[in-house]
């Protein structure tokens, strides 16, 4: 029992943490040009998950075949993805940008239609529009009027398509986890594919890095601004990833997951605290509204999986 209480206690932290990065990648981008700032991200956290693949015995070569898939979800789950985020956080707030990113889910469940044969569904089209409403409602109605408003709506559109890359990435692994590559036995674990796809997504990052060095110099970083990188290299994609993990493994994803709708929350708060950023109504609404047309969508598969079983 105490156990179970640690591992809760565990993906509260895990939830706090992933809010609290989206003040951290706020700092790291107005501190330094964008892709730097990714690139130094994920060239510590590769570093740190290699080191821990080694201790735990899973460190090994992928296969051609697993290379081929690593390449295309690194692609979006690292390059992609990180672009978007770091450009978008030079424009929105950290509040503003931890509710774009639960779009993801409903992307993914968007996307899983013509890349997975899924069919679109009442509760779906329901809870996109929930989630639609609530963006809109975020886009023209956020606390943050400190921020220019073509900004902002700039940084959020961007963190919109940060969102749609990792759902395009979801549905990559999803696929990469249930059925091995032709030349494997088995597929990969959630936690070595993460760890390729990182590899090869830092290998996207660094001439486009590289540019920006030849263009911007070598750039005078902030003490804050390297507190910044080194948690979410190595507190938010490491530390967190693997309690998550972890968590999934001892009390299944589905509870697992809850405890990703707490994020949002202390995004917002960790950039009030940290930031000055405003609270206001429009807020509560919009994550009422976008966090209740995800679970409605979700709930989808649990609904058919009641309804397979009877």
């Amino acid at each position: 029992m105490q156990k179970q209480y640690i591992i809760h206690l565990k993906l509260l932290f895990v939830a706090a943490i992933w809010g609290a990065s989206w003040t951290a990648g706020r700092i790291m981008a107005l501190d330094m040009p964008p892709i730097t700032g990714a690139w130094l991200r994920y060239l510590i956290a590769i570093i740190c998950f290699l080191i821990w693949l080694k201790i735990i015995g899973l460190l090994k070569m992928p296969t051609r075949g697993q290379w081929r898939l690593a390449f295309l979800i690194g692609f979006f789950s690292t390059a992609t993805y990180q672009a978007f985020f770091m450009f978008g956080m030079k424009y929105t707030a950290a509040g503003d940008a931890s509710l774009m990113i639960t779009f993801n889910p409903l992307f993914t469940a968007l996307l899983a239609i013509p890349l997975l044969s899924e069919k679109m569904t009442a509760r779906l089209a329901t809870g996109l529009g929930l989630g639609v409403s609530g963006g809109v409602i975020l886009f023209l109605y956020s606390p943050n009027v400190n921020l220019p408003a073509d900004e902002r709506i700039v940084g959020n559109l961007l963190i919109a398509f940060a969102a749609l890359s990792w759902a395009f990435s979801s549905i990559l692994m999803r696929k990469a986890m249930s059925e091995p590559t032709d030349d494997a036995s088995e597929p990969l674990s959630p936690l070595t594919l993460t760890v390729w796809a990182s590899i090869t997504g830092f290998v996207f990052l660094t001439p486009w890095a590289g540019w920006e060095t030849i263009q911007d110099g070598i750039p005078s970083i902030s003490a804050r601004a390297w507190w910044a990188t080194v948690f979410l290299a190595v507190i938010s994609t490491v530390i967190a990833y693997v309690w998550f993990a972890n968590g999934i493994k001892a009390i299944g994803a589905g509870k697992a997951a809850l405890y990703v709708y707490l994020v949002p929350p202390f995004g917002i708060l960790s950039g009030w605290l940290l930031l000055d950023e405003r609270l206001g109504w429009s807020l509560l609404f919009a994550f009422v509204l976008i966090v209740g047309g995800v679970a409605l969508a979700q709930s989808e598969k649990r609904h058919q999986q009641v309804v397979s079983e009877e």
